[in-house]
């Protein structure tokens, strides 16, 4: 398998208005570092090459020193502002993505995302052209209509994380079109530009963290990862 240059582009634009903080949930400590430092450390463990592109809104720029701080050794970061919109964000972090490469493009604040699941959706996005991490749904579901609402075959559906991993050559040219606010992520963008995406198989402890709840899960799985 040829070895293609590796982007990370990491999408923190939270404002953390769940999180009841006054600091950006990104940023909050995670069993002593800030919480965007472990899925950074996940694909520098994963790819000691990868270069990064942190895009965070631009009243939030001056946290990154926070991040950077938290790495023993010097990291090197391009900072990007983002956009009104996550496709925005994104679209203003793939500006800095050349040709011929392989783009991971992930949520800051999952932070417990594997370099083993990392190097997966490389391998697939290499093979295939696209990873979207994906896992079963364990509960029952049920669809709400205007009489009640109607249960729902599981089987048939599936929980979508990040790394969204896709070869440049596909996500370059299906960010290049007009927003659309159907966009919920890279995989719906990818497809709107008429290109198929292939899912690959997540992890149930790539939460992403957006309320307290989940910050106590997070430092519970991290600190049983740690001690293991």
């Amino acid at each position: 398998m040829p070895d293609k240059e590796k982007y990370l582009v990491i999408v923190a634009g939270g404002k953390g208005l769940r999180m009841g903080s006054a600091v950006p949930k990104q940023f909050l400590p995670l069993c002593g570092k800030p919480l965007l430092y472990y899925a950074i450390m996940a694909f520098k463990n994963a790819f000691p090459d990868i270069k990064i592109i942190m895009v965070l809104p631009a009243e939030h720029i001056s946290y990154a020193q926070m991040v950077l701080q938290a790495f023993p050794e010097r990291i090197d970061v391009t900072i990007v502002a983002g956009g009104e919109t996550r496709f925005h964000s994104v679209q203003n972090g793939m500006k800095q993505v050349h040709d011929d490469a392989v783009v991971f493009v992930h949520d800051g604040v999952r932070p417990l995302v594997s370099a083993e699941l990392i190097r997966r959706c490389y391998e697939q996005a290499v093979e295939k052209g696209s990873a979207i991490p994906a896992i079963a749904v364990k509960d029952s579901v049920r669809m709400l209509d205007e009489d009640g609402s109607n249960p729902i075959d599981r089987e048939q559906l599936r929980i979508i994380q990040t790394p969204q991993t896709f070869r440049s050559e596909i996500l370059l040219p299906a960010f290049a079109q007009e927003y659309d606010p159907s966009f919920t992520d890279e995989a719906t963008v990818a497809e709107a530009a008429g290109l198929e995406v292939h899912l690959i198989e997540g992890e149930r402890n790539n939460i992403k963290v957006t309320t307290p709840e989940d910050m106590v899960v997070a430092e519970a799985l991290m600190n049983s990862a740690m001690a293991q």
